[in-house]
């Protein structure tokens, strides 16, 4: 193996291999470095994957690519107890020829876009973790690896892999994640039977439904339950924040029993067989959480870079943005001949600002702190949704004027006016 590459990336998930496709398609010498045994080994659970960002890389995945579903469907529930309110939005019109969002396995997707990476001329080391960056001076230099004389040197370093960032981290380029920035989301795959998944959630042969819900199934923490319809599984899972699961002593695994036991979710789930189990870190700390991206000889993408849009339940699309981003600031400074230094590289963040990325992300910069500041919005709200909907919807001889005000009466008992005002303005500034 070469001792030096114009690039190395580290990790082959979205952002990795985003970067190493870019970088070897423009001819530069790539090394992509993956700790696990594959591409995807790491991650065995079930994703949503944005197609507009994947087809801008390989305009033609859709040929080959390990695809499970095409989502028709998005149902968003808020859940009390025992019942549900949500809303869905299904369209004939995602059956489009270019579907825009897909269910994927991610152990079958990684190595399926590994392998378009190695196919565009990139070199793949699969089993080698990078323990530590090399450095002359401040400036990254290179790698170190597990390997017996394993110091590989490049002129910039791509650092891509995954939210817990361990070589930053040693390196000195990254804070220890925060408790509060960072959801626990634990997982797992239920099959069924092709034609039992699309009896019961209403889809054709290659149609899909992703579930996504909150409330008291959370148990006063923050975050949410979901549901991702595969070819023949069902992806369930739920995640909450770090310091939320800590300061509960709550298991996460018991958390998910109990979402899978709600009413509104068990009839979903019966009669499947769970082969698969995950726990995975998910970044939740939005834009403010985002650390310094770029320096002397390396630059930082994906979930180590904290490009995650937890509102919209956005990943895969902001790691392949942002190492393709990366890519094309490396490509761009090497072409003008310039050297990989920060002043060069900070370019990179320029480019982060100006995309959806960091537009999405800044436009929803308060919402992590109003949202965990403020647990009425998982506790209280779900609560009064759902009775206010009971009420409604039960013919019981009670007049329709008299509903109303039973329902605002309990609105005002649940939260008071002022709280409900208050409520409504931090919101609405949050998401502005």
């Amino acid at each position: 193996m070469p001792e030096r590459f114009d690039a190395i990336v580290v990790g082959a998930g979205p952002a990795g291999n985003a970067a190493a496709l870019t970088l070897a398609e423009a001819g530069v010498s790539v090394l992509l470095l993956e700790r696990g045994e594959y591409p995807g080994s790491k991650n065995v659970q079930g994703a949503i994957m944005y197609a507009d960002q994947l087809q801008a890389l390989i305009p033609d995945f859709r040929d080959d690519a390990p695809l499970e579903r095409h989502i028709v469907e998005q149902r968003i529930w808020m859940l009390d107890d025992s019942a549900h309110v949500g809303t869905h939005y299904r369209s004939d019109g995602f059956n489009e020829e270019l579907p825009n969002r897909y269910t994927i396995i991610r152990a079958q997707f990684d190595k399926w876009f590994a392998k378009k990476v190695q196919a565009a001329g990139a070199l793949l080391i699969c089993e080698t973790t990078v323990t530590e960056l090399l450095k002359d001076g401040d400036r990254v230099v290179g790698v170190r690896t597990d390997r017996a004389g394993g110091d590989i040197h490049a002129d910039v370093v791509i650092l891509a892999d995954g939210v817990n960032a361990l070589v930053a981290q040693r390196s000195g380029l990254r804070d220890e994640l925060k408790p509060d920035n960072v959801a626990l989301a634990v997982k797992e795959m239920h099959f069924l039977p092709e034609e039992v998944i699309q009896q019961r959630f209403n889809i054709g042969e290659n149609e899909g439904v992703v579930i996504e819900a909150a409330g008291t199934i959370t148990d006063g923490m923050l975050g949410t339950g979901f549901i991702y319809t595969n070819r023949e599984s069902l992806s369930v899972g739920i995640g909450c924040l770090v310091s939320d699961f800590a300061a509960s002593k709550t298991r996460p695994y018991d958390l998910l029993e109990r979402f899978k036991q709600h009413p509104s979710i068990r009839p979903l789930l019966a009669g499947s067989e769970v082969k698969e189990y995950a726990a995975h870190l998910i970044p939740e700390g939005g834009y403010r959480a985002v650390p310094k991206v770029f320096g002397d000889g390396w630059l930082m993408a994906g979930d180590a870079g904290q490009f995650v849009n937890s509102l919209h339940r956005e990943g895969s699309n902001m790691a392949m943005t942002t190492g393709r981003i990366a890519a094309e600031t490396v490509i761009d400074l090497k072409r003008e001949g310039k050297p990989m230094n920060g002043r060069n590289l900070s370019l990179y963040r320029k480019r982060l600002e100006d995309s959806y990325v960091m537009k999405d992300l800044r436009k929803y910069r308060d919402l992590p702190q109003v949202l965990h500041r403020n647990k009425q919005f998982v506790t209280t709200y779900p609560k009064l949704l759902a009775g206010a909907a009971d009420t409604w919807f039960r013919v019981d001889g009670v007049d329709k004027r008299s509903k109303e005000r039973q329902i605002v009466r309990s609105f005002l008992k649940g939260r008071s006016l002022r709280g409900l005002v208050g409520d409504a303005l931090r919101l609405a500034r949050a998401v502005r």
